[in-house]
């Protein structure tokens, strides 16, 4: 069975995190991605740290599956050479700030004159049409600005940003996800469109249930650490040997609990009696559990819980989530060999599908320039005039 994007080609212009993420999910479902990078060092995030034999462990991350084109963007051959690479692909995904593309004469309304099947992915870092648009965004603005910090953190430390920059990968999965709509109706029409999305509004598009709070009810959540927001109990309790989590979720489910804990009592008790009760006297409980969940270890805990129908499981840190027998039998980490660092763990893709064939890594982040004659040759360039662009320098190839 083929890739379900198996020969479309994207053209990624986008760099650091929020488009690259979005066109490693293309790749992953087998769009020919080509990444292109400026000369002479590449995609910015090559310099950032921390490194593996001289490699960024950050461009490790994003950028399986793709091939690397070097150009000279200060070069106007290097321009034109995208100019019309662009007329002849899929996909364009961007993410430099507003008027930069326009500044090349790639804007949306510049390429689909000469490609009007062409989806444009757009992704800036507050959106358009407000008077934020010409303000550079990245992730942690987003997250500020988004109200996201405002709910995350305890009372003691205030607001507090989640531990990967979160609003870059959202927009990242928000924008595959528009392309892809754009490809179906595009069987239709015929016709290509503009999809655009921000960090900003990947965020707030997020914010469900405590957003909806605000809008309905004109309640401003606040950050309440490791509980839930309007269900208890679940959060984070601690077992003998540390935290783990625990998610009781009906008043059926807090019954068993009770049960399990020796105080069958506790759910017929006034005070914890339904969903409401319990939330108004949410610390009362948890102490009372606490002491009971002191006794035992917490996969001790969670192994009992999850016999009862329970959601339970221990809260572990990174060293530990990938030496977890589940994470590696279930195929969330593959192997590939890269040129320079040999046998490479990556990330896999989450989603499952038959024609994935249980594997999404099939290359490794490519080597700096390692494919720009390739793809060039693959977009009908001839050996001399792949040879002239190199030699003056438009084009880099190692």
């Amino acid at each position: 069975m083929k890739l379900p994007l198996e020969g479309l080609k994207v053209l990624d212009l986008s760099r650091a995190l929020a488009g690259p993420f979005c066109t490693m999910i293309l790749a992953d479902l087998g769009a020919e991605v080509i990444k292109v990078e400026p000369s002479p060092k590449g995609e910015m995030i090559r310099q950032w740290g921390p490194f593996k034999d001289g490699i960024s462990v950050y461009y490790l991350s994003v950028h399986r599956n793709k091939k690397s084109l070097v150009v000279n963007f200060r070069d106007p051959a290097g321009l034109s050479l995208l100019r019309d690479l662009a007329s002849k692909v899929d996909i364009v995904v961007e993410n430099f700030k507003p008027g930069v593309m326009k500044s090349m004469d790639m804007a949306y309304e510049d390429l689909k004159k000469t490609n009007p099947r062409l989806i444009f992915s757009s992704i800036t870092g507050l959106g358009r049409g407000g008077p934020y648009e010409d303000w550079p965004g990245v992730d942690q603005i987003a997250q500020g600005m988004s109200g996201l910090m405002s709910l995350t953190g305890k009372k003691e430390s205030g607001p507090v940003r989640v531990g990967i920059p979160i609003g870059d990968v959202v927009a990242g999965m928000w924008s595959a996800m528009a392309i892809q709509a754009a490809l179906i109706q595009r069987h239709s029409t015929g016709q290509g469109q503009l999809v655009e999305t921000s960090l900003l509004a990947s965020l707030i598009g997020m914010l469900n249930v405590q957003g909806q709070r605000q809008l309905t009810l004109g309640e401003t959540p606040d950050v309440v650490g490791n509980d839930h927001p309007v269900i208890c109990p679940y959060g984070v309790f601690e077992a003998s040997d540390g935290p783990f989590n625990l998610a009781a979720t009906s008043d059926d489910m807090f019954a068993k609990l009770c049960t399990l804990i020796e105080l069958p009592g506790l759910s017929t008790d006034e005070r914890f009696v339904n969903n409401t009760a319990r939330m108004t006297n949410r610390d009362e409980l948890k102490q009372i559990l606490n002491s009971k969940f002191a006794v035992r270890k917490k996969m001790e805990w969670t192994l009992d819980l999850v016999k009862l129908g329970l959601p339970a499981g221990p809260i572990f840190n990174l060293e530990q989530v990938f030496a977890d027998p589940h994470v590696n039998q279930s195929g969330m980490v593959e192997e590939v060999d890269h040129p320079e660092l040999g046998r490479l763990r990556l990330l896999a893709n989450p989603i499952r599908m038959e024609s994935l064939n249980g594997k999404s890594v099939r290359t490794a982040p490519p080597i700096l320039g390692a494919d720009s004659r390739s793809v060039l040759s693959d977009f009908g360039l001839s050996d001399s005039q792949i040879n002239q662009l190199i030699d003056s320098k438009v084009v880099q190839q190692i």
